[in-house]
């Protein structure tokens, strides 16, 4: 009872907290353009442009000396009406500007971004042959054939354990013995 009561004075601020966001909606996205990179590789991410055309828009990426959106690395952008992207891959270590264009001729935004050297190689698999005589599962030790040198010794050994074990138990004290 007590915990009811406790939801119930603390259910009127709660809603007059989720009201307003339950009425806002989903936000609409800010204009503007989402950089990242990975590597070699730099993408960009925007949510400012419509299809015109068939076409959302260009991304270009310029270099240092690049002073023109027409000089850089151009791609054309891709997407949905919530989102749309372009990327480059093995982008050179350095800094670069990307700028993105709709394909209504308005700029969505252009973001500095900076590619550093990869710190780690990429992964190599090694070649490995097939097996020649295939695959020997299952069989274990049965795939080689041992000597009778091995045998005996083995065989030795095995025999010298049961009777070390069993001295080792029947020397032990009984539950009758007094000292």
């Amino acid at each position: 009872m007590r915990y009811i009561r406790l939801l119930s004075r603390s259910a009127a601020p709660l809603a007059a907290v989720a009201l307003p966001l339950a009425l806002a909606g989903p936000a609409a996205a800010a204009a503007g353009i989402s950089v990242s990179t990975s590597g070699a590789n730099v993408s960009v991410v925007t949510s400012a442009c419509a299809l015109n055309n068939g076409s959302w828009g260009t991304a270009s990426l310029l270099g240092a000396q690049q002073t023109s959106f027409a000089q850089g690395r151009q791609v054309a952008l891709s997407g949905t009406t919530a989102s749309q992207s372009a990327a480059w891959s093995a982008v050179a270590p350095g800094t670069y500007t990307v700028v993105v264009r709709c394909s209504n001729g308005v700029s969505a935004g252009s973001q500095v971004v900076n590619v550093s050297a990869s710190t780690t190689p990429a992964p190599t698999r090694a070649a490995t042959s097939a097996p020649s005589r295939g695959v020997a599962g299952g069989l274990g030790g049965a795939t080689r054939d041992y000597g009778t040198l091995t045998l005996g010794v083995g065989s030795a050994l095995v025999g010298s354990a049961v009777i070390a074990g069993a001295w080792f138990l029947r020397r032990r004290p009984k539950a009758y013995r007094r000292y």
